[in-house]
């Protein structure tokens, strides 16, 4: 292993994360609908395992990535990689046509499962942010792009889809993502519509004609399609920029964990199906999670995690000295949440006192 390998060059000293040998990995409570996949949608894995495991979509990162990654450290930790995809393909068609017709990554997450599994960090990381992107093999072409030293985040998944995005996340991180896990905007969708619709309180109304959003002050009960608005809108709260957005994601979270732990799911077992369904359609996982036996006992782990116990934090960025409309990320602050997770401690709260990221008024918009 390289120094380069491990992103910054901090140390990954000690020894490799053993590998279980059932593979018992994990994916985390986050992104856009994780949650509801993985708490909801994994547990159904008793009913129809075959139907189950037929609707999960998979990537074998491992393979593409090789030996060029940061060292598995053995502390009990686990780091997963959370996209929203922003492929237009198929039934996302109806939200318009990508730039040049490529998927991008609408949404990144690192989710930081601390040993015991009964907390977590989630690191959201803005895709405007400009940053070194690695040489990366460009899916279904046998190219290689040769990434350069300052790129904007989110073209990482548009160049060479899953396993770039991995490759440019442990690059800047030095810490190896264990799991992958990708929900595209429909089933996004129809998880939130099959659980019921989420509750969230707004303190002022939000209107966004660009994502079909318009919610008055006050309880809200969110169908898919106005969830969706809202974990995408720009121009309705905040600056317009992409730092609100990050935070009505991660509100949107929290509300979302409320809804699985409040709604008694488990006592219906049509209901459980049905969520199990939607679920397992919404993903794409990395090669070691695509089985709904894997994703069923990793949920279990999970079911004591609540929304107080999770700590969220936007990467910690500035505005970007070249381009104002996109953001750097502050390299000590930077360092200070990685070398955190790393070595599986709290991020200090000094990671994000100089951050533009989580300065956004869009945080206290929806409760």
């Amino acid at each position: 292993m390289t120094e380069d390998s491990k992103g910054s060059g901090r140390s990954a000293a000690g020894p490799r994360r053993r590998r279980p040998a059932a593979r018992r990995r994990a994916v985390a409570a986050a992104g856009w609908s994780a949650v509801a996949v993985l708490l909801l949608g994994g547990a159904g894995v008793g009913y129809v395992y075959v139907k189950l495991n037929g609707n999960l979509k998979t990537v074998d990162i491992d393979q593409v990535l090789g030996t060029d990654r940061p060292a598995d450290v053995d502390n009990g930790s686990m780091d997963i990689l959370v996209l929203g995809s922003d492929s237009r393909g198929g039934a996302n068609g109806a939200y318009g046509r990508d730039d040049g017709g490529s998927a991008r990554s609408d949404t990144a997450m690192v989710v930081h499962l601390y040993e015991g599994h009964q907390k977590a960090a989630i690191v959201s990381i803005p895709r405007d942010t400009m940053t070194a992107r690695p040489a990366c093999a460009v899916a279904g072409t046998g190219r290689s792009d040769p990434g350069g030293r300052r790129t904007q985040f989110n073209e990482a998944y548009t160049v060479g889809g899953a396993a770039c995005a991995v490759k440019t996340v442990e690059k800047m991180s030095g810490i190896r993502m264990d799991h992958y896990i990708e929900v595209d905007f429909t089933g996004f969708k129809r998880i939130v519509d099959t659980l019921g619709g989420v509750e969230v309180t707004t303190t002022k109304p939000i209107k966004d004609d660009y994502s079909h959003l318009d919610l008055p002050a006050g309880p809200n009960r969110l169908d898919g399609e106005q969830a969706l608005g809202l974990v995408r809108t720009r121009h309705g709260v905040g600056d317009g920029g992409d730092l609100g957005r990050i935070q009505l994601q991660q509100a949107f979270i929290k509300a979302l964990i409320k809804q699985v732990k409040g709604v008694g799911v488990f006592d219906s077992p049509k209901e459980l199906l049905d969520l199990a369904d939607a679920g397992t359609k919404a993903l794409t996982t990395d090669k070691a999670l695509g089985d709904v036996k894997s994703l069923a006992g990793f949920a279990q782990s999970l079911q004591g995690i609540d929304a107080a116990d999770l700590q969220m934090i936007t990467l910690p960025v500035t505005t970007d000295a070249i381009d104002a409309n996109r953001v750097t990320p502050l390299p000590k602050e930077s360092a200070m949440v990685w070398d955190a997770l790393l070595a599986d401690r709290p991020i200090p709260a000094g990671a994000t006192a100089h951050s533009t990221g989580d300065k956004s008024e869009a945080g206290a918009v929806v409760r």
